[in-house]
């Protein structure tokens, strides 16, 4: 996602259409490779303090066990998916939210095609 890690200016308003942010292939997170296939991120926007990201992945993708040095807000926009905080296992649908708070281990894995938006702070590109 090399050409999308420059969006905006922290600290300047930006507006931005669904339609010309371009989604890149995402094989990667945390250095680590997705399991069963690869997913799709598009940056939406970045910040001083955050930055938003859509994320797709297709059913039976998923990531290995990984921690950010950011917190993470996840809000499920479509699909299924089944991720692990910790040793906790969680089933989240359309409309469910969840938070990976720093350093904890975490999984995600499609049950179905799937489409999140995630909000990281402090800002950090951590796919690939």
């Amino acid at each position: 996602m090399q050409e999308d890690r420059d969006v905006g200016t922290a600290g300047a308003p930006e507006a931005r259409r669904g339609e010309e942010i371009p989604w890149q292939v995402m094989s990667r997170v945390e250095g680590l490779p997705l399991l069963g296939g690869a997913g799709e991120a598009r940056l939406l926007l970045r910040g001083e303090a955050s930055l938003t990201l859509q994320v797709r992945y297709p059913k039976g993708v998923s990531s290995p066990p990984h921690a950010h040095r950011h917190e993470s807000h996840v809000y499920v926009l479509s699909g299924r998916v089944r991720g692990t905080l910790q040793s906790e296992t969680v089933e989240l649908e359309a409309g469910d939210a969840v938070l990976h708070p720093a350093g904890v281990i975490h999984t995600v894995e499609a049950l179905e095609d799937a489409s999140w938006i995630e909000v990281k702070t402090p800002p950090e590109v951590v796919w690939s």
